[in-house]
């Protein structure tokens, strides 16, 4: 058995000595004060034992990190603490050599060699299985132009029957080096996909995720029409009043339910080509930002399996009612299957997005007058969905890009307080919050709302964004990161893939210079509302972390917490910012196993 150091015999015997000497001057009877000693002795055997038990269970260390630039928390900062891990828990933090001690027969010992080691990165907002489908469909984000997309569907058309479906996501006009000739207001038009894939339906789904390009094909199989109706939605036509194939916002689900159905089989294979992704990247915890009954169940079947190598917290999807009142019957679940299992939100999208111009605003659009975007759910809607969580322990997020659809989410949020005014932990979040009011800003701390961010839409979206809302617009409201921190609001981080690439550091970039990833422009966009290098740390950390309830057990570095961390090749902190991008995920650990590890 560990015997305890002179120090703590010392202080014990000294705590005693003066006990003692107190109740014997304040003249308690002898034999009172005899009783006393025996009732302080047996506290103070009680509290021996128990330093003994922890000091005995700290020596079941299973893993020992070592020679590390840690970042522990906010308020540790940085420190050469080694790690040590037992089971799935961080069980020790300290120097190296007491760490050994503590180290099973069997156990080992991983010399990080100076790279950076901090709590697992939390993906704030992200789309698991669409990651999936993304990489298993043809990519179009990094085509440089319209053409080199044309070329993809031709190849694609030439391995497909006819009647089969060619599907395909990631382009964006903005992001192309020159527009299409016959381009309307910038957007493609399908007359090419017509002639290169004529006995083929296509859907090339926009970046965003509110836009779709489709051909004729698959707008005959939809009965699309120029005169059909669409609600928080649009189909583009020509000046001839004719259908482009452009879909905005709504339009899409009217082509959707004909698109290949996804069997089990390829929702497994997609969710578990986004979990390697993850990983990948250095991601122990995903936050999925709306799925839906099939979603759901095969992720919360590899989660019964003990499959899952990252931690999902998974929103419900509120585009069906019948989904979000079955949630609602069946109340939150929270850490289900050793932790890696949390349902416990509704996500609600209340607009578009800028690059579709189907982002609701206040104002009309700074390059298409008299639009202003779309509401795509009524507010009444939010509202009641609002009262409903409140009332059963669930937490809303609300997709809201545009100053409008913030300010009115705000306002439903609110009202739906105010009836509930013993609800006082609901961390409600607006999803993207990219483009606010002034008057909006002071609001999100004062109702407690989670600002949802991404801080890469600033860096990929900047360029062209100040051509949807003019200069006045982006500098009073859009991507306002540190005006939020300073209003007291709290701000969490991520991707929002597969609309941008899943990678934490690439958006760490972008949020602490405020420039492209290719680094313009020098002095960075609107470089006061950059965040500092510890706010960016924070916001896919401990910040994160609160951000779905799991601040006490993850997001930090302490003993207790989860062991869910995540090793970088360089000091973020540190290092220049010419350095950042050159920065890899060295490993991964999740619950105390290494899901990833880099070969060097």
């Amino acid at each position: 058995m560990p015997r305890l150091n002179h120090f703590h015999r010392r202080q014990n015997r000294t705590v005693i000595d003066s006990l003692s000497l107190r109740r014997s001057d304040r003249g308690i009877p002898s034999g009172i004060a005899f009783q006393h000693k025996i009732h302080i002795l047996k506290h103070l055997l009680t509290l021996l034992l128990l330093l003994l038990a922890f000091e005995l269970s700290a020596q079941e260390l299973d893993m020992l990190l070592v020679n590390a630039n840690t970042y522990l928390s906010a308020d540790a900062g940085h420190s050469e603490a080694a790690v040590g891990i037992a089971g799935d828990k961080i069980a020790f933090v300290g120097e190296a050599q007491k760490g050994a001690k503590l180290l099973k027969a069997d156990g080992n010992i991983i010399d990080l060699k100076g790279k950076m080691l901090t709590a697992g990165f939390i993906e704030s907002h992200g789309h698991l299985i669409y990651l999936g489908y993304y990489l298993m469909n043809l990519q179009l984000h990094e085509a440089e132009d319209f053409s080199q997309i044309l070329k993809m569907v031709e190849q694609a058309a030439k391995d497909k029957q006819p009647g089969e479906w060619i599907t395909g996501r990631g382009w964006h006009q903005d992001k192309w080096d020159k527009k299409p000739d016959d381009a309307i207001k910038g957007m493609p038009i399908n007359e090419l996909l017509n002639q290169i894939a004529p006995d083929n339906p296509v859907y090339l789904g926009h970046a965003s995720g509110h836009m779709a390009l489709v051909n004729d094909k698959a707008l005959q199989i939809a009965e699309i029409e120029a005169s059909t109706e669409v609600i928080g939605g649009e189909i583009s036509l020509d000046n001839n009043g004719d259908p482009t194939g452009l879909l905005i916002e709504n339009a899409i689900e009217l082509v959707l339910p004909f698109t290949p159905a996804y069997s089990n089989e390829d929702l497994d294979q997609a969710l578990r080509i986004g979990l390697e992704e993850c990983v990948k990247n250095g991601i122990t915890t995903f936050v999925d930002a709306g799925s839906d009954a099939a979603y759901m169940d095969v992720m919360e079947d590899m989660a019964k399996a003990r499959e899952l190598p990252v931690r999902l917290y998974v929103m419900v999807s509120g585009l069906q009612q019948s989904f979000v009142d079955k949630w609602i019957k069946r109340g939150p679940a929270i850490d289900l299957y050793n932790g890696f299992f949390t349902v416990r939100s509704i996500k609600l999208s209340a607009d578009g997005a800028l690059g579709s111009r189907g982002a609701w605003l206040l104002e009309e659009y700074h390059d298409h007058h008299g639009h202003f975007g779309h509401e795509t759910i009524p507010m009444k809607r939010v509202f009641e969905v609002s009262k409903m969580a409140l009332a059963n322990g669930f937490q809303v997020c609300v997709h809201a890009i545009g100053d409008r659809a913030n300010r009115e989410v705000l306002d439903q949020f609110e009202q739906a307080f105010k009836l509930y005014p013993d609800v006082k932990d609901h961390r409600f979040r607006i999803e993207h919050a990219q483009h606010l009011h002034p008057d909006e800003i002071p609001r999100f701390a004062e109702l407690d709302v989670i600002a949802s961010m991404q801080g890469i839409h600033m860096s990929s979206d900047r360029p062209w964004a100040i051509d949807r809302l003019g200069e006045k617009r982006i500098k009073e409201g859009a991507y306002v990161w540190q005006k939020l921190f300073e209003s007291g609001a709290l701000v969490v981080n991520g991707t929002d893939t597969p609309v941008e690439p899943i990678n934490p550091i690439a958006c760490y970039y972008a949020s602490i210079s405020r420039k492209t990833l290719e680094g313009t422009p020098e002095e960075g966009y609107e470089a006061d509302q950059r965040m500092s290098r510890e706010q960016a740390l924070q916001t896919y950390t401990e910040l994160a972390a609160k951000g779905i309830f799991m601040e006490d057990k993850l997001g930090t570095i302490k003993v207790g917490n989860l062991a869910d961390l995540t090793v970088f090749t360089k000091d973020l902190q540190k290092i220049k910012e010419s350095e950042i991008l050159s920065t890899k995920v060295a490993m991964t650990i999740v619950g105390g196993k290494i899901a990833y590890q880099l070969q060097e």
